[in-house]
């Protein structure tokens, strides 16, 4: 385990979060709904993104990169703001640092107890599809109802892009939810982070009927647990909380993306100059 110089108990220390790209801002909402005192540090990927087709070592190794980032700006906490981070590295992270690493993954047991038709879909990138975490989870939970995984190339790149609700983003989740809909799917898992900034587009094209489920919520509700039990929770008011966003590639790029779905008085700044370890070659 990683020895740190720092007290990650402080409770005025940030909480840190990582993603692939800007889908992890799906959870980070949710944190900052939840803990509006606490300072959030996000760093993501995107000049390397997307990840869900990269072998399991590869993400592993980016993802220990990023939290090297994250440790070097003293957070007490790490959230894996990604499915596909989550299948790769969640135990190699939990083995190394010492603080609460909080992971996310498709919400197929939930999804299992809603379902009143007994089929429930799952819309994931295709690393989070083909895992073994997911295949447990289906093992697990789904006893006689039926669970389709479906990969979704092409849906993260539409979140990239900042095109929500676009003539181009209608027609992928057409591709993918509309053969689930056709099987009697009543139930859609959101697995991968981007999705919930496609809800509205999702909820559309499955009907007003079809439960859509996001496990963000839940991620934050389980932080706040951790945290409150290491008892480093932000508790002093009388301050603006701080947040900071950091991505690989060009951050202008990212920028306009970001504060649509964040705020518009934030910005991108350098990952790849901030922490010269994720200059590496593809």
């Amino acid at each position: 385990m990683a020895s740190l110089n720092y007290d990650w108990r402080d409770p005025s220390l940030p909480i840190g979060a990582l993603d692939s790209g800007l889908g992890g801002l799906s959870v980070l909402r949710e944190i900052r709904k939840a803990l509006p005192l606490e300072d959030l540090l996000f760093a993501c990927d995107c000049g390397k993104a997307p990840w869900g087709d990269r072998p399991g070592s590869w993400i592993e190794d980016r993802v220990m990169k990023i939290a090297g980032f994250l440790t070097a700006h003293r957070v007490k906490a790490i959230v894996v703001a990604c499915n596909t981070a989550t299948s790769a590295a969640i135990d190699r992270l939990r083995s190394e640092f010492p603080f609460p690493v909080i992971g996310i993954e498709p919400a197929v047991k939930p999804a299992v107890r809603m379902t009143k038709d007994g089929v429930v879909g799952v819309l994931a990138t295709t690393r989070t599809i083909t895992s073994n975490r997911l295949e447990s989870l289906i093992e697990r939970f789904a006893g006689n109802d039926r669970v389709i995984p479906v990969a979704c190339p092409g849906l993260m790149e539409q979140v990239e892009a900042g095109e929500f609700h676009t003539t181009k983003t209608r027609r992928i989740i057409e591709k993918y939810v509309g053969p689930l809909i056709d099987q009697g799917a009543d139930t859609l898992v959101l697995g991968c982070t981007h999705y919930p900034f496609l809800a509205d587009e999702i909820q559309a094209v499955a009907g007003k009927d079809v439960v859509i489920i996001d496990p963000s919520p839940a991620v934050a509700r389980f932080l706040v647990q951790r945290l409150t039990e290491e008892g480093s929770l932000r508790k002093a008011a009388g301050r603006t909380a701080v947040s900071r966003f950091w991505c690989t590639g060009n951050p202008d790029d990212r920028t306009e993306t970001l504060q649509k779905l964040w705020s518009p008085e934030v910005r991108m700044e350098s990952l790849e100059d901030a922490w010269p370890p994720l200059r590496d070659a593809l």
